[in-house]
C-alpha cells in the first residue's frame, strides 16, 4: 500500500476535500444538535413533555435511517460529488423549512425531511474518506471530518443559542442554511469527480439485491452494524436531555449553557486530531477501547449533577463527556470504513447509517420513556439511563475487538 491516496490526488487537494466534507458534516451535524439545547424553549413554547420533545430529536433519526435503507439501492452506482451535492441541496431546503415551522407538527415534519438527507450525507462522507483515504492514515482523516462535531459544539451551539435568545429560535436554522448553500458551491467548484468506486464495473453488474446480499451475507458486515447500533445507542440516552437537566435540575442559568458547549467543544476540537494520530499509530480498536471505557465516568456523573456542584466541576463532567464521546467516534468510523470490500463500502455504510439513525432515534425515545418531568420541571430516572449507556458502550467494546477488518485497499 503506498502513502498516496487511491484516487490519486495530491495531499493538497486530498486536504482540501477533507476539509470541505468536514464543512459539510459542520452544518449536518449542527443542524441535528442544535434541537437540543433548545430543548427548555421548544418544550415552554409549544407546551409538549419530555417524551415529546424525545420524538422531535427521534423524528431526523429515524428519517436518516429509513433515508439509508433507501440509499443502499443506488449509492454505489453513482459519482460519489453528484450524489453530494443533491443529497446537500435538499438538506438546506430542509433545513430552511424548519425555520419556518410555526407550530411543534410543522416543525417535527421538517425534521423528518432534514433527516431523511442529513442521515445520507454523514454516511456519504464517511463513504468517501474510506474510498480516497489509505487505511493506515484513516484516522488522521476522520479526525479533520469528525473535528465538524466539536466545531459545531464550540462555535456552532454557542452561537446558535445566542442567535436564538437574541432574535428567536427559528434564526439558527436560517443561518445554517444560508451557510449550507455557500458551502454547496464551494463543493461544486472544488471537489473532484469520485467514480473510483465505479471503475472495475462489478457494481454497475450487480444489482441491489446482489449487493446487498453481499453485504448482510457476511458476518463481519452484520457484527460492525451491531456494533453502531451499541455504540451511537450508549451517548444518545444521555444527551438529548443534558441542557434541560442543566437548567432543571442543576439549576444552571441559561445563559451558561453556552459556555458549557464552548469549554467541551474546545476540548474535543483540541483532542480529535491527537485521537485520530492515535488511532493510526496505535491500533484502531486499542484507541476505541480506551475512550469506551473511559466514557462510562462522565456519561453517569453527567446525570448526579445538582446545584451543590461548583461550575467548575460541572465544566470538568461535561467536557469530558463531551470530549469521550465524541472522541470514540472517529475510531469507530476508521474501523467501520474497513468493514467491507471497497465496491460495496457504500451500500455498507449507507445501511450502517441507517442502523446508526436507527440506534440513536430509539435511543432518545427509550430515554423519553425512562426519564420523566414533574409539575416543576424537574427531570427523574436519568440516571437510569446513563446506565443503559454504559451496557450499550461495554457491548460494542466487545464486538469491536471481534471485528474483521479490510485494510489493503
Amino acid at each position: 500500500m503506498t502513502p498516496s491516496a487511491p484516487t490519486g490526488l495530491t495531499p493538497r487537494r486530498e486536504l482540501l476535500l477533507l476539509l470541505t466534507l468536514a464543512g459539510i458534516q459542520f452544518t449536518n451535524v449542527l443542524d441535528f444538535m442544535i434541537i437540543m439545547p433548545l430543548g427548555p424553549q421548544f418544550i415552554h413554547l409549544f407546551g409538549i413533555s419530555s417524551a415529546q420533545f424525545g420524538v422531535l430529536v427521534s423524528a431526523y433519526t429515524f428519517a436518516a435511517g429509513a433515508s439509508g435503507l433507501l440509499a443502499a439501492t443506488y449509492i454505489d452506482r453513482l459519482d460519489r460529488k453528484t450524489l453530494l451535492l443533491v443529497l446537500y441541496g435538499g438538506f438546506a431546503l430542509s433545513t430552511l423549512a424548519c425555520a419556518l415551522a410555526p407550530t411543534y407538527g410543522t416543525l417535527l415534519g421538517a425534521r423528518v425531511a432534514a433527516g431523511l438527507f442529513g442521515g445520507v450525507l454523514m454516511a456519504l462522507a464517511q463513504t468517501i474518506v474510506g474510498d480516497v483515504i489509505p487505511f493506515e492514515r484513516r484516522g488522521r482523516a476522520m479526525g479533520v471530518v469528525m473535528s465538524a462535531f466539536s466545531a459545531s459544539t464550540v462555535a456552532g451551539i454557542p452561537l446558535g443559542l445566542w442567535i436564538a435568545n437574541r432574535w428567536s429560535w427559528h434564526m439558527p436554522f436560517v443561518a445554517i442554511a444560508v451557510l449550507s448553500a455557500l458551502l454547496i458551491v464551494f463543493a461544486a467548484l472544488t471537489l473532484p469527480p469520485l467514480r473510483g468506486h465505479l471503475d472495475g464495473g462489478s457494481v454497475r453488474g450487480g444489482g441491489f439485491a446482489q449487493r446487498l446480499a453481499s453485504v448482510l451475507g457476511h458476518a463481519g458486515a452484520r457484527r460492525a452494524m451491531m456494533f453502531t447500533a451499541l455504540n451511537n445507542f450508549a451517548g444518545f440516552t444521555v444527551i438529548p436531555f443534558i441542557t434541560v437537566y442543566l437548567t432543571a435540575n442543576a439549576r444552571l442559568a441559561p445563559d451558561v449553557i453556552p459556555l458549557v458547549y464552548l469549554v467541551g467543544g474546545a476540548a474535543t476540537l483540541l483532542s480529535a486530531r491527537l485521537i485520530g494520530r492515535s488511532s493510526d499509530q496505535y491500533g484502531k480498536v486499542p484507541t476505541y477501547s480506551v475512550l469506551a471505557v473511559g466514557m462510562a465516568v462522565p456519561l453517569m456523573a453527567t446525570t448526579l449533577i445538582t446545584p451543590a456542584w461548583p461550575l467548575a466541576a460541572v465544566l470538568v463532567v461535561t467536557t469530558l463527556f463531551f470530549t469521550l464521546v465524541s472522541g470514540r467516534m472517529i475510531p469507530a468510523m476508521a474501523i467501520l470504513t474497513a468493514a467491507t470490500a471497497p465496491a460495496v463500502r457504500g451500500t455498507f455504510m449507507t445501511l450502517n447509517s441507517a442502523v446508526q439513525s436507527a440506534a440513536m432515534g430509539a435511543a432518545s425515545f427509550v430515554a423519553g420513556l425512562i426519564v420523566t418531568q414533574d409539575s416543576q420541571g424537574l427531570l427523574h430516572n436519568y440516571p437510569a439511563s446513563a446506565l443503559l449507556g454504559i451496557l450499550s458502550s461495554l457491548g460494542a467494546l466487545l464486538l469491536a475487538r471481534r471485528l474483521t477488518l479490510h485494510t489493503s485497499d
